[in-house]
Formats: C-alpha cells, structure tokens, sequence
C-alpha cells in the first residue's frame, strides 16, 4: 500500500514484552502470602474428653511392664502381672540407663506389655523421648496411662 506522498509506510514489529501485569500480579501475592503467614496455625489445638476410663484387661500371660517418668526427669518401673503406679522395681536417673533396662526386659519376654504414665509436672518432649527410646528397645507398642477426672 502506498500513501499519499507515494511511499510506503513499514512498521517494525515490537519485539518486547510487557512485564508491567507480571509484576502486579507478583506483587498482589506476595502481599496475600505476607498476610496469611502469620494467621497459619503451628499446631492443632485438641481438646481431649474427660471421660472415666476403664480397668485395662489383663491376660494372665503376659507380663506388665509401667514405666513412670518423674517431674524431675528420672523413670522409674514397675514389672509384674498388673498396671502398678504405686511400686518401684527398677530406678533410672537418666534415658540412657532407662533404655538399657528395658531393652533387657524386651529381650527376655518380647510379649511384654508396656505403659508410661507422665506426671503432670514433667515436660511433654521428655515423656516423647521416654517413648522413642521405649521404641529403639524393641517396644511396638505403649499404652499411656492417665487419672480419672
């Protein structure tokens, strides 16, 4: 096509592309992230029933090992054919010796039935460390106990 004056108009193509929608909408989240981040829960909240329990059952078989964790941090257990809070059979001032104690308990009957019982007192991350080190002894299972309202 030519125009008036008998030459013809060339238009380059424009070879750029426009950043400036990109970088809104880049903008506008990284907003809404920074607003929401803080609002995001760490944990669950969990509100647990106050309910009366009953008695565990018992099998003659197998043996009862309760495992107490004190306010202090130091275990103490119980071995015999019932739960038992109220004796001490064994004493350990630290993991370590805990986990030694009951790995021989575990060895000698693997059907041994085992329950930690926490005090009120003591942190939550010992009575999870009691209960990791229960597991590297060769405990599959652990029962919590806990008291009637």
């Amino acid at each position: 096509m030519y125009t008036q004056q008998g030459r013809r108009q060339k238009r380059k193509p424009v070879a750029e592309m426009n950043v400036v929608p990109y970088i809104d909408v880049m903008l506008v989240l990284l907003v809404i992230f920074m607003v929401t981040a803080p609002m995001l829960n760490q944990g669950v909240k969990v509100d647990l029933p106050q309910v009366a329990s009953e008695v565990l059952p018992s099998d003659s078989n197998q043996q009862v090992l309760t495992l107490s964790v004190l306010a202090d941090g130091t275990y103490y257990w119980n071995l015999g054919e019932t739960v038992d809070t109220e004796n001490r059979t064994e004493t350990a001032i630290s993991l370590e010796e805990m986990t030694e104690g009951v790995a021989k308990i575990m060895r000698a009957r693997p059907d041994t039935l085992v329950y930690i019982r926490g005090d009120r007192e003591v942190n939550y991350g010992v009575v999870v460390a009691a209960m990791a080190a229960l597991q590297q002894s060769g405990v599959p299972n652990v029962g919590l106990i806990t008291e009637a309202p």
